[in-house]
Parts: structure tokens; C-alpha cells; sequence
């Protein structure tokens, strides 16, 4: 497998870099805005995107919006969620399972269609309805899971919905930021032919569908309309080509056949630097980690889970690396307001040793599934090697399963029960407390619901997820949160190992870009000199 995966990305490689050759070639009048993505493809453009948050970052934040977006303008604080295709929204105060959506006037599709009320409710019958005629599977194995808590909605007028849920739901306007709309005009027109809408997809984003070279490049365009006129892209054309690998991405970049590059690997980093190209790196809410199963095998027993963080030397992975990390002992980074006084696992090989002994687990033989490259999973190969050399020291016995990172992506969305991984290296965006812990550590977040992969279980944390969710005085639900957060650590649910500093790497011809402390990023503001 691993041999065909190798064969299969060096011909998208090869193309890749055919395709950005060209565009240095042709690209002149027009500015053009180039960037060689991580992902081993291209990722889905038709307002659901596939490839991890890198396919949320540049096949769905570029075209479509959601309710509510993300503040990406500013790189000294985390981002928060402003209002998007809603200009506002509020709890019911007498109802706490009903929110009202004020919708946003004077909104097109880039087909033309009107953004209005009979939009969202189609568009959340696209992905909750499955009697509908719009409703599309596999957006709704994508992003279902955002609108996981919701039981019904309803038109009140032309721009205005009212959104019920089954349990109170004070942290509904985060889920909804993560549901693109697309336009129901065009997808009616296309007879509901989901294949067809993708030939010219339309959204109300920044950028426009222009045109599709499948696996080498994805093509978009300025919407000079765009309703935000803060966001109307400042350069014409915006080009995405998959790169998988860090090393060509590198050379591409230093060739002038692209501009930005996500994920420079370290040791390209001062030959980079020497050639004048910028290097960004900032903080965001990251972790590079391992989810382990605790419904069966060895990660059941809390010791064994203790054993594997005691087991790791982080410095060592962020010396690996150069610097681009910081050591990580939690799901969260430490500027997120939930982050709390957690249990801290130091190093100590001789203690997890011990524990593996206690836990009659000696040697200790693990399964942990990784992928080769993909959103967020940084250098996953040396990486991996070195945790499981330092795992193995302490009394594992390691197996890695290297795989294409969206067939690690299904691993993750099927949940550990339908495979036989003890653990999966899959970084995780706790880019809110929804994200990072309600939905990652309640028992109903369990799947196929959401995102507890490990089906970690504590009764306390369930009372804690409840009362957080039903609290709407931010401080107060942030205290529970807190404590929430606290509680889950001392169980040592994951491995944890690393926090991302998100490097990229930029050609000097580019000004104006901002790198937020976020998954998602505004391209909207880069300028291409020539």
C-alpha cells in the first residue's frame, strides 16, 4: 500500500510542478496568487471540503461563508467567530433550545441567486434531511457533524430563521461557522446532480469557481462583488496545487513557481531564508498528538496511557524540528482561555517503564495508524519514527501504519470500533470549546455523532458538558469549561506531543498577509508585487 501511495503522489508531484511551470510562464498581466498546498489532491470544492482543514482553508473559506466566519485579521490573539451570512443572532431567553439567525441583506451567489432565509433552511436541509432532494451524503458525513445538536428549523421571514436544538446549545453560532452555504439556485438547476453543480460551483465567497485541472490545480478568481468589501481580494487569481511533498515545495518556491508555501520542512527553512522568502510562524490552536482507544486494548488502562506520555521527550521532538513547535501536554495552547492548571506528564522513561509493568503490559504492543502528509500532521515521518523510538524505549512495542491522509481522515470519522488501531496520529483544531473539549470528550460525542474517536468516558466530565452547554453567560460557561478541561487531562486521554508554530514560507513579492492565529487564513489581502 504504502508503495503504491508513493508511486501515485510522485506522478501528482510531477504534475504539479508542470502545472506551476507554466503559470510562470503565462501569468503576467493578471496577479496571481500561487500556493502548494500539503494535501496529496485536490480537495472537494463543492462547499464540503475533504483533506482536514487545509480543504476547509482554501476549497471552502475562499468560496463559501457560513453564518458566522472567523476573525482572521489580526496574528496576536486566537481567533474568534464574527458574524458572516448572519448579522447577528441570539438565544431565545425564555427558550433555551431555540436561536434566531438575523440574516445578512443584499448577499449573491456568484451565479446570481439571492442569499436569503429559503437559502439556509435548503441548505440545512441539504445536509439534515434526507428526504430532501438537495440532501447530499457525503456533505453530510462531512459537516453533519456541525449541526449535530440541532432538531429542527424554521423560516420566520425572508431573513430571518429560528434554529431549535435538542439540548440547550450555547456554543450553536461556532458549529454553524463551520457549514458553508452553497447556492440552492445553482444546485436546482443542475437537477440536484451534485457532479454537475461541481463543473461551476457557486458560493458567496471572496473568490469565484474558475476552473479545474483534476489532481494538479484548482483555479478561482476575484468576486469584485463581494459583500465584505474589506475582503475583496487584492489579488486577481488564486491558484491551488497539491505538493505532499514538503522538499518540492521547497524547490517550487525557490524556483519562482509558486508563492506560498504551507509547511516548509525545517531543514529547507535557512536555505529559504538565504533566498529572500519570508518564514511566518505563529501559535495557533494545534496538537500534534496520538488519539488512543480506550473502549478495548492496552489504552483502556489509565497507567498504560500515563506510561506513553511519561515515555516522551518532547524538547527532543521540537529540537527534530527546529524549532517550529512547542512542547504539548494538552489538547489546548496555553492562550486559550479553557486552558486551566492540567496534570503535566513529564519525561521520565524509568516511571513509564514501571507503569507498563504495573499495568501487565510489558513489552507493550501498540497499533498506531499515520498518514504521510495531509492538514496539520506537520513532518509526519521523521516525526512518528522519533515517538515511536522513544515509545519503544520505555516498553512499547510500536507498529506504524502509514496510510494517505484521507484514508486517515475515515479512520478518524469511523470512530476506533471499526478498526483495530490502538491509536491514530491525527492532529486535532481545537479552534473553540465545542471543538476542543464538549465535542471531543462527552460520551455523545462518541461516533458516528462527533468526534471522541477513543470513546473516552467520565461521568464528571459528561455533568460538566452538560452544564457548559447549557450556560450562556460566557465567563460562567468559560469556569466550567476550565474545569472540564482539567478533569479530562488527569485521565491522559491522548498522547500528547507537539503544538504547531504553522510555519509557511513566502515569496518577497508578497504583501499583506496576515497570519492569524487559526487553521483558516484570509488570502484575501495579499498582494502580489511584481
Amino acid at each position: 500500500m504504502k508503495g503504491l501511495f508513493w508511486q501515485g503522489a510522485n506522478r501528482l508531484v510531477a504534475a504539479s510542478i508542470i502545472a506551476a511551470a507554466s503559470f510562470a510562464v503565462t501569468a503576467h498581466a493578471e496577479s496571481v496568487l500561487r500556493v502548494a498546498m500539503t494535501a496529496a489532491d485536490i480537495p472537494d470544492w463543492t462547499g464540503a471540503p475533504d483533506q482536514g482543514y487545509e480543504g476547509y482553508r482554501f476549497a471552502g473559506y475562499t468560496m463559501y461563508d457560513a453564518l458566522a466566519l472567523w476573525d482572521l485579521s489580526s496574528s496576536d490573539k486566537a481567533a474568534d467567530i464574527v458574524p458572516g451570512l448572519a448579522e447577528s443572532w441570539a438565544v431565545d431567553p425564555k427558550d433555551p433550545l431555540t436561536w434566531t439567525f438575523n440574516l445578512r441583506k443584499g448577499v449573491k451567489f456568484h451565479d446570481g441567486c439571492t442569499w436569503n432565509a429559503d437559502s439556509a433552511i435548503w441548505n440545512l436541509d441539504r445536509v439534515k434531511n434526507s428526504k430532501a432532494l438537495q440532501y447530499n451524503a457525503r456533505h453530510a458525513g462531512m459537516q453533519g457533524w456541525a449541526v449535530g445538536a440541532v432538531s429542527s428549523y424554521e423560516k420566520v421571514d425572508d431573513y430571518t430563521i429560528k434554529i431549535h436544538s435538542t439540548v440547550p446549545a450555547s456554543m450553536l453560532p461556532y458549529s454553524m461557522a463551520m457549514l458553508y452555504m452553497i447556492s440552492n439556485c445553482k444546485v436546482t438547476e443542475s437537477g440536484n446532480n451534485y457532479g454537475k453543480f461541481a463543473e461551476h460551483p457557486a458560493g458567496t465567497g471572496p473568490y469565484m469557481f474558475d476552473k479545474l485541472v483534476p489532481h494538479e490545480r484548482l483555479e478561482l478568481v476575484k468576486n469584485p462583488n463581494y459583500w465584505n468589501p474589506t475582503r475583496i481580494p487584492k489579488n486577481d487569481r488564486l491558484v491551488l496545487l497539491p505538493m505532499p511533498e514538503a522538499s518540492t515545495r521547497a524547490a517550487a518556491l525557490m524556483a519562482g513557481q509558486v508563492d506560498f508555501v504551507e509547511a516548509p520542512s525545517p531543514d529547507t527553512i535557512p536555505a529559504l531564508k538565504g533566498a529572500g522568502m519570508q518564514i511566518i510562524t505563529v501559535p495557533y490552536p494545534h496538537n500534534w498528538d496520538y488519539l488512543l482507544r480506550m473502549n478495548k486494548g492496552p489504552f483502556s488502562d489509565v497507567r498504560v496511557r500515563r506510561a506513553a506520555n511519561m515515555a516522551i521527550n518532547r524538547q527532543d521532538v521540537v529540537d527534530m524540528l527546529q524549532g517550529i513547535a512547542t512542547p504539548a501536554y494538552n489538547t489546548l495552547i496555553e492562550s486559550q482561555p479553557w486552558y486551566g492548571n492540567p496534570v503535566v506528564y513529564e519525561y521520565d522513561t524509568e516511571k513509564a517503564t514501571a507503569l507498563l509493568k504495573e499495568a501487565g503490559c510489558y513489552p507493550c504492543k501498540i497499533k498506531i495508524g499515520i498518514s504521510t502528509s495531509g492538514s496539520g500532521q506537520m513532518q509526519p515521518l521523521p516525526m512518528n519514527e522519533l515517538v515511536k523510538e522513544q515509545l519503544d524505549e520505555a516498553g512499547f512495542e510500536t507498529e506504524l501504519v502509514p496510510m494517505d491522509w484521507n484514508a486517515l481522515i475515515s479512520v478518524f470519522f469511523q470512530g476506533s470500533g471499526a478498526s483495530d488501531f490502538d491509536g491514530i496520529n491525527f492532529s486535532m483544531a481545537p479552534i473553540d470549546a465545542s471543538q476542543g473539549i464538549v465535542n471531543k470528550w462527552m460520551t455523545t460525542a462518541a461516533p458516528p455523532n462527533c468526534c471522541n474517536w477513543g470513546f473516552y468516558k467520565n461521568p464528571e466530565v459528561d455533568k460538566l458538558g452538560l452544564e457548559a452547554m447549557a450556560e450562556f453567560d460566557p465567563e460562567k460557561r468559560n469556569a466550567i469549561l476550565t474545569k472540564m478541561n482539567d478533569t479530562v487531562m488527569a485521565d491522559a486521554p491522548e498522547l500528547f506531543i507537539v503544538h504547531d508554530l504553522n510555519p509557511r514560507a513566502l515569496s518577497p513579492k508578497l504583501t499583506g498577509f496576515v497570519q492569524a492565529q487559526s487553521w483558516f487564513q484570509d488570502l484575501t489581502p495579499i498582494v502580489v508585487n511584481p
